[in-house]
C-alpha cells in the first residue's frame, strides 16, 4: 500500500484540492529560501482546514530545536521532515521538544548516501537527489536494497510514478511538490492523476 506526499501546501485552494483527492501527507515548508515558504501561523490555519485523517508534515533545514518544536505546537504538525545537516545528536535532541515522528532526508549521489539512510536513527527516511525542489529524478539503481521503509522524492509526476511503484524494493510512499504544479501552484487535474496512478496501482500491481 504505497502512500502519497504532497509537498508545498501555501493556498486554502490547495487545501480544497487535497480534501477531495485525499493523499496521506500534506507537507508545509518552514524553508526560508523555497518559494513554497511559509509562516507557522498561516500552516496552522491551512492544516484547519485538512480534512481529518491527512497527515500534516512541516518541512525545515538547519532549524534551532525550540523553532521545529514551536511550529510543531503553532502549525498542529504531525510528523517533522529534516532536510538540512541534521545530526543523529539533533534527532535525539529534538525528540526532547516534542514527541511526533522526525523523517530525515538523504541526498543520493553514490551508494553510500543510501547506506546512511538505512541506520538513520529517524522514524522515517527520504530518498532525494540533488538540489531540493529541482525537479529532477536521480540514478534509482543507487538505492541497492534499501531494507527499510523509505519515501522517495525529487522529480517525481505523473508520468513517472509508475517507473517508481516497480522499484525493488517498493517505496513505502512516493512524495512530490512542483512534479504536480501549474503556474507554480497545484493542479488539480495533475494531482488527480498522480494519486490514482498510486490507487490503481494497489490494486492491479505490476502492469
Amino acid at each position: 500500500m504505497v502512500k502519497v506526499k504532497i509537498c508545498g501546501i501555501c493556498h486554502e485552494s490547495e487545501i480544497s484540492i487535497m480534501n477531495e483527492l485525499v493523499p496521506d501527507f500534506v507537507g508545509f515548508v518552514f524553508v526560508r529560501k523555497s518559494r513554497h515558504f511559509i509562516s507557522p501561523e498561516h500552516a496552522g490555519y491551512l492544516r484547519s482546514k485538512l480534512r481529518q485523517g491527512i497527515k500534516s508534515v512541516g518541512v525545515f533545514a538547519n532549524e534551532s530545536l525550540q523553532s521545529v518544536a514551536m511550529c510543531v505546537e503553532t502549525a498542529g504538525l504531525s510528523m517533522v521532515q529534516l532536510h538540512g545537516e541534521e545530526t543523529a545528536e539533533y534527532i535525539a535532541a529534538l525528540r526532547e521538544y516534542m514527541r511526533c515522528p522526525i523523517m530525515k532526508v538523504y541526498k543520493v549521489a553514490k551508494p553510500q548516501d543510501a547506506e546512511k539512510a538505512l541506520y538513520s536513527t529517524a522514524d522515517y527516511v527520504m530518498l532525494d537527489g540533488g538540489n531540493a525542489g529541482d525537479g529532477k529524478t536521480f540514478d534509482w539503481s543507487l538505492l541497492g536494497r534499501m531494507r527499510r521503509k523509505f519515501f522517495l522524492s525529487g522529480g517525481l509526476t505523473p508520468e513517472n510514478i509508475t517507473q517508481a511503484l516497480l522499484l525493488d524494493p517498493q517505496p513505502y510512499a512516493l512524495n512530490t511538490n512542483s512534479g504536480v504544479e501549474a503556474h507554480r501552484t497545484k493542479d488539480f487535474r495533475k494531482v488527480m492523476k498522480f494519486i490514482l496512478g498510486v490507487k490503481s496501482f494497489k490494486k492491479s500491481g505490476a502492469r
